[in-house]
C-alpha cells in the first residue's frame, strides 16, 4: 500500500513530467479521431438516398420541397389528393413524396431517372431542363427572392462578409445578380453553405452577416430584428417538372398527375377557408422534415400563398410574351456566362422543355380530366 504523502509526490510527479506528453498525446488522438469522422461524414450517403428511389418502379415518385412557400403549400395540397391518389392507383402508379432540403439536390435523381416529377426554383430547373432530363409543365410560383443582411444597407457593405446561400438554389441566382450589381464577384464574399430554414437563427446568432433565401426566411428574419435589412430582391419562379422518361412511359399517370397540381391551385383559389386547412398541412410538413416547430404563423404561410401563387392571374401557365425574351432565356444567359450551367447546355434543351402539350391537354379538358372535382382529406 502507498503511504497517502506518497501518492501525492507521485501525482505531482505525474503532473510536472509526464503532463505535456499526456496532453500531446490526446491531442494527437482527438485530431486522428476528428480526422475519422470527417471522412465519415465526407462517405456518409446523401440524405434522400434513404428514401430508396430506384429507376423504373411502380411509383409515382414527386420530389417536394417543405420548408419553402407556396411550394410546400401546393404540395400539401396534392398530398391530399384523393382522386389522384385513387386515380394513380388504379393504374398501379401510386403516388409517393419524398421531402428535399433544396431543389438542387433532386438533380441527380432525375438525370438517372428514379424521380418522376417535382417542384424546382428557376436555377434547377434551368439545369435540369439544359441537361435535357425534365419538360417544365408549369409555374408553381413567382415573387421575389431576398439577401437579408444584418446593419448594412446596400449590398456593397457585404464585401468580405459571411453570407449564407443554397448552392444552385433561385437564391443563389438572385445572390449573384445582387453581387453582379454591386460590382462584386463570389470570391469577394464568404459564402456559407446552410439550410434555408437554419438561415434566420444563424443571422441572429451572429454566425453569419446575411443570407440569400426565399420565403419564409427573409420573413422570419425581418420580423426577429429590426436591424435586419433586406439589401436586395430578386425576381424568382418554381416550376413543376415533370421526367421526359415519365412522359415516354407513363402518358396517362402524367395526366392524372397534371390534373392534380392543376386542381390544387383551383381548390386554394375557392376560398380563404382552404387556403388556411392547406397552410396547416403545410406547417405540419415543415415541422417534420425540420424536426422543429414552425416559427411562421399560419396567417403568414397564407399571405405568402396568396401573393406568390394565388395572385399571379396566369398560374399554372407560363406567359411567353412574342415582344419579351421566352421564358427564362435571359436567366439561362446569366448563369451561363458565370460558367453555372452544364458544359454541354444548350438553350435548345430549354426551349424543347418548355415546348410540351402536358399543360394544355389538361386545361382545353377540364370535365375529362376533372380539374374542378375536389376531394382533400385530413
Amino acid at each position: 500500500m502507498v503511504a497517502k504523502g506518497a501518492s501525492s509526490m507521485i501525482s505531482r510527479r505525474f503532473s510536472v513530467r509526464r503532463a505535456p506528453r499526456f496532453r500531446a498525446v490526446c491531442s494527437l488522438l482527438l485530431a486522428l479521431a476528428c480526422g475519422v469522422l470527417q471522412q465519415a461524414h465526407a462517405e456518409a450517403p446523401a440524405y434522400y438516398e434513404r428514401y430508396g428511389l430506384t429507376p423504373g418502379s411502380p411509383s409515382v415518385d414527386v420530389g417536394i420541397q417543405p420548408l419553402g412557400y407556396p411550394a410546400g403549400v401546393l404540395t400539401a395540397v396534392l398530398r391530399h389528393d384523393e382522386i389522384l391518389k385513387t386515380r394513380l392507383a388504379e393504374l398501379g402508379q401510386p403516388l409517393q413524396t419524398h421531402p428535399f432540403q433544396r431543389g438542387a439536390d433532386m438533380l441527380t435523381l432525375f438525370s438517372d431517372k428514379r424521380l418522376e416529377a417535382g417542384l424546382l426554383g428557376d436555377m434547377p430547373t434551368l439545369i435540369a431542363a439544359a441537361g435535357g432530363d425534365v419538360s417544365i409543365v408549369g409555374l408553381a410560383k413567382q415573387s421575389p427572392t431576398a439577401i437579408v443582411a444584418r446593419d448594412q444597407t446596400q449590398v456593397r457593405g457585404l464585401a468580405g462578409k459571411r453570407i449564407a446561400y443554397v448552392e444552385a438554389s433561385s437564391a443563389h441566382q438572385t445572390l449573384l445578380q445582387g453581387l453582379s450589381a454591386a460590382g462584386l464577384k463570389e470570391g469577394d464574399v464568404r459564402l456559407v453553405p446552410l439550410r434555408v430554414d437554419d438561415m434566420p437563427d444563424a443571422l441572429k446568432r451572429g454566425e453569419i452577416d446575411a443570407f440569400a433565401a426565399w420565403e419564409p426566411a427573409p420573413s422570419i428574419a425581418l420580423a426577429a430584428n429590426p436591424a435586419n435589412r433586406i439589401v436586395f430582391r430578386g425576381l424568382s419562379s418554381d416550376y413543376f417538372v415533370v421526367s421526359k422518361a415519365f412522359v415516354r412511359r407513363s402518358p396517362a399517370a402524367v395526366d392524372a398527375l397534371v390534373t392534380g397540381y392543376v386542381r390544387s391551385i383551383e381548390w386554394l383559389r375557392l376560398s380563404q377557408k382552404n387556403i388556411e386547412r392547406a397552410a396547416h398541412w403545410a406547417q405540419a410538413d415543415a415541422e417534420s422534415f425540420a424536426g422543429r416547430p414552425s416559427t411562421l404563423p399560419v396567417e403568414k404561410i397564407v399571405a405568402i400563398t396568396r401573393r406568390e401563387l394565388l395572385n399571379v392571374p396566369s398560374a399554372p401557365s407560363i406567359i411567353n410574351n412574342p415582344k419579351a425574351p421566352p421564358p427564362l432565356l435571359t436567366e439561362f444567359e446569366f448563369l451561363k456566362r458565370l460558367n453555372k450551367l452544364p458544359a454541354d447546355g444548350d438553350w435548345s434543351r430549354v426551349a424543347d422543355a418548355l415546348n410540351n402539350d402536358l399543360l394544355p391537354r389538361v386545361l382545353t379538358d377540364p370535365r375529362r380530366h376533372e380539374t374542378v372535382r375536389f376531394d382533400y382529406r385530413d
